[in-house]
């Protein structure tokens, strides 16, 4: 009788324990609590953290998260409005504001999570495709680009690429996806706190005609370098050519002055020293017919002569010639 009692004093505790362990749960900090009952939503939910009650065995606890959580998009490929196919990825957080919406529309993360996906995205090529790829790209409207100066003066003359302008710049982009998306969002019990752009870049099919595009422009800064060296350098060859020339000239013009004035000088002293008398004049006659003989005849040289010539007419007096061994032979 009394192993009996005991057994029965067991039980009891035991069904005791097991219903109390059904009908007490507590809520933590981080988490809101929806109760079903038969799969139905039973009563507000429960944010407060603490200890709590609910009928055993019947109603469920269905726990949510409270804190702020994040969504990654994976890239996507998608067309600007320039026709710029870019390869776009995406980043937001997000936050449960209505549990009991949320469990009604969602019921977990997973199904959340695929729903923002289907949003999100479809908001995200919507502003990509109407704006252009630098509305995208840029910080804001009002950044100016650093250039080269040298290069930024050449662009118009060699047609390189030029940034269109700018109206609005990512963050207006940004703030475009995130009211749209916030709205779509909201009826799932959902707030978005923030959405961002996490990379751009290129689609790989246009990735390489991007790139050989820019090299192309990088190509021709550089060809346009190079021509305009190498006219300097023709330039300053030419007049380096000139100069010299110039110098040449100048030089050859005073030699010939100075060396025209010495003749003229030495001519001067000569008329004054052979002009003394009549002696001197025929002496210096004769002096120079001798000098011009050195000049006109050499070794096996045969003339002819007139007898009325000038030459002719000092050598018709000489006897002593025909006596030597002729090194000069004279026909008339």
């Amino acid at each position: 009788m009394k192993f009996k009692t005991i057994g029965v004093v067991s039980a009891l505790i035991s069904v005791v324990t097991l219903v109390l362990y059904s009908a007490l749960y507590t809520v933590d900090e981080v988490d809101q609590v929806i109760i079903t009952q038969f799969g139905k939503p039973v009563g507000s939910p429960v944010v407060t953290p603490g200890l709590n009650i609910k009928v055993p065995f019947i109603q469920k606890v269905n726990v949510v998260e409270k804190r702020v959580l994040e969504w990654d998009g994976a890239p996507s490929d998608m067309p600007t409005k320039d026709k710029l196919y870019i390869s776009v990825e995406l980043f937001a957080r997000w936050k449960i504001v209505d549990p009991l919406q949320y469990y009604l529309r969602l019921r977990d993360e997973r199904s959340a999570q695929s729903r923002l996906d289907d949003i999100l995205g479809s908001e995200t090529r919507n502003a990509i495709a109407k704006h252009e790829l630098i509305e995208v790209i840029r910080t804001t409207k009002d950044r100016v680009p650093v250039r080269d100066g040298l290069i930024g003066n050449m662009e118009e003359t060699i047609k390189i690429g030029t940034l269109v302008p700018i109206y609005k710049g990512r963050k207006r982009v940004e703030e475009e996806i995130f009211t749209s998306a916030a709205q779509k969002i909201q009826v799932f019990g959902i707030e978005l706190l923030d959405i961002r752009f996490k990379r751009i870049n290129y689609n790989e099919s246009v990735r390489p005609k991007i790139y050989e595009r820019m090299i192309s422009e990088r190509r021709q800064i550089a060809e346009r370098f190079l021509s305009e060296g190498n006219g300097e350098s023709a330039r300053i060859r030419g007049d380096r050519v000139r100069d010299l020339d110039k110098i040449q000239s100048e030089a050859y013009r005073e030699v010939e002055e100075i060396r025209g004035a010495a003749d003229a000088k030495a001519a001067e002293i000569y008329s004054r020293a052979y002009n003394q008398s009549d002696e001197a004049v025929e002496f210096f006659e004769f002096v120079r017919t001798l000098r011009s003989y050195d000049a006109v005849f050499s070794d096996n040289t045969s003339v002819i002569l007139s007898t009325d010539g000038a030459l002719f007419r000092f050598l018709n007096g000489f006897e002593t010639l025909s006596s030597q061994n002729k090194p000069l032979q004279l026909e008339e």
